[in-house]
């Protein structure tokens, strides 16, 4: 271990202890896109002993100018971007221990895998997940590092149970619009440095250097070379119902999520399985050579097309329509190819 890690043990912060810490750490990573990919490389080089890789996505051509462990064949296979990624982690260190899960964060799986972790890692797209990471986060009593960039533009900040303010104190009601890749486009540089900003915090906790992490939100825009840092402590709310004083983790206890959902920013409408019916890879191989020619499956979910529209349906009953913004037509079509 100490030749492969030399040069950051020789990193007087770390030093040998620090990096025994880091190798006994478990990191769950919440989604392996543009900052999952970064995060998760860059924590398997650094020697995280355990990593958890959640994401509900495969991996399409637009993401190779920024998600850093795909390639232009694994677009091609339309892989899971959590398969995808193992694939690549693994060839760059083989002992980690790795774990993937292909489907959306919901309020049993986040604390699952808090309750298993050191430290949660932000690289999702949307401020309703967040508020779900960040309750199992403080329900677990560990932190977790949020990250966020668009254009050129990132904000970072480590959220330690006991020191700030929460995220539900930051949003007490969310923003009716929020910008995204898919509508204000990115820049690689933005993701990068936002990436490198939430794995240098992790690894300042992990190795147990915590005195040294952030204690303001710290945003930046690389193309009009402007940074800031804001504090945050004064807007800590007394009666938050995750923070304050009788948590009650209401992201954890809210009735379940619609089936129906539509994704950020992407034309996408998600239908979760229904534990009662689930529909299987075969049903949709069957409905898609009723409906058109262009059927494809591999072992992860099939693709096939119908009233014009590309569906995906993954293993676990998860169906995709693309091209689709809106709820209420993406649960009509839902029951017109499955009723």
């Amino acid at each position: 271990m100490k030749e492969r890690y030399s040069r950051q043990i020789l990193f007087r912060p770390i030093g040998s202890e620090g990096q025994r810490n880091l190798s006994e750490a478990i990191v769950t990573i919440i989604g392996c896109g543009a900052l999952g990919s970064a995060i998760a490389e860059t924590l398997v080089r650094a020697g995280v002993g355990e990593i958890h890789l959640v994401d509900r996505d495969y991996v399409e051509t637009s993401n190779l100018q920024r998600q850093q462990l795909f390639t232009e064949q694994d677009a091609a296979q339309m892989l899971p971007k959590v398969t995808a990624a193992e694939k690549r982690l693994k060839a760059i260190r083989e002992d980690v221990r790795l774990y993937t899960y292909l489907d959306s964060l919901d309020a049993g799986l986040a604390q699952e895998l808090a309750g298993k972790s050191t430290l949660l890692m932000d690289a999702t797209d949307n401020f309703e997940t967040r508020l779900l990471i960040n309750d199992a986060a403080l329900k677990a009593e560990i932190p977790w590092i949020y990250g966020a960039c668009v254009g050129s533009t990132g904000v970072v900040f480590p959220f330690v149970p006991g020191k700030s303010a929460c995220f539900r104190c930051l949003l007490p009601s969310l923003p009716a619009i929020n910008q995204t890749c898919d509508t204000a486009g990115i820049i690689s540089p933005a993701v990068q440095v936002t990436a490198a900003l939430q794995s240098a915090e992790a690894m300042k906790w992990l190795s147990g250097k915590r005195d040294q992490m952030r204690s303001k939100v710290h945003l930046f825009d690389l193309w009009e070379n402007t940074q800031m840092d804001i504090g945050i402590s004064r807007i800590h709310n007394p009666d938050c119902p995750t923070c304050g004083e009788q948590p009650v983790f209401p992201a954890l206890t809210a009735p379940h999520r619609s089936a129906y959902a539509a994704l950020c920013g992407r034309d996408v409408v998600q239908v979760l399985p229904d534990p009662h019916r689930p529909i299987t890879l075969d049903d949709a191989e069957k409905m898609g050579r009723l409906m058109a020619e262009h059927v494809k499956r591999t072992p992860y979910f099939v693709e096939f097309y119908a009233f014009k529209h590309r569906m995906i349906l993954f293993k676990n009953g998860r169906l995709l329509i693309h091209g689709i913004g809106s709820v209420a037509r993406g649960q009509k079509l839902y029951h017109q190819l499955f009723g």
